[in-house]
């Protein structure tokens, strides 16, 4: 499985569908109350912690769970970005 370049975990480089040992699909199950429990292994991958905030998101038949990232988490991420940038005369 391949994963970000480590400089921010919460942004990787591409997604892969995790499975399990022998192979298969992860999967959850809903509970009455509709909860469910996201698998350690993800948990740990993205490195949530209870009480995290999650954005949900219904994207045609699936559901998207996305971690809320504190702002200061995020500091230096785009470092080395080039930030030159030519303006059109009538913009200066």
């Amino acid at each position: 499985m391949r994963e970000g370049d480590g400089s921010c975990p919460y942004m990787p480089e591409s997604i892969m569908i995790r499975t399990s040992e022998e192979g298969e699909m992860l999967t959850v199950e809903v509970s009455p109350k509709f909860q469910v429990v996201i698998p350690e292994e993800i948990r740990e991958s993205l490195h949530l912690i209870p009480g995290q905030r999650m954005q949900v998101i219904q994207y045609q038949n699936r559901i998207e769970l996305i971690p809320e990232v504190n702002i200061g988490q995020l500091e230096g991420f785009l470092g080395g970005i080039d930030t030159t940038f030519i303006r059109e005369e009538d913009r200066v």
